[in-house]
């Protein structure tokens, strides 16, 4: 496989494996174990870390994900001929 075709895909599967994880344990924490709502009312201490954690690795998922995509990857269309040429 090219170097350039394994770097692309290297970057799509780190992509979809953060988002699952931030999804599966944000669904997790926050729907499965009850953090993400306040229990009759209440708001306890384990939905004030829950929601300070989310306000914090939203943000820092979403400029990991764009310093990940930032460089362009160069597949070396500039050495191959155009074949209207």
């Amino acid at each position: 496989m090219d170097p350039e075709v394994a770097a692309f895909l290297k970057r799509i599967l780190n992509t979809i494996g953060l988002v699952l994880f931030f999804m599966g344990t944000h669904s997790t924490f926050g729907i499965m174990l009850g953090y993400a709502y306040p229990s009759n009312n209440h708001i306890t201490a384990g939905n004030v870390v829950y929601y300070v954690w989310l306000a914090i690795s939203l943000p820092g998922l979403i400029w990991f994900l764009k310093r990940l995509w930032k460089e362009p990857i160069d597949f070396g269309h500039n050495d191959h001929q155009r074949f209207d040429e």
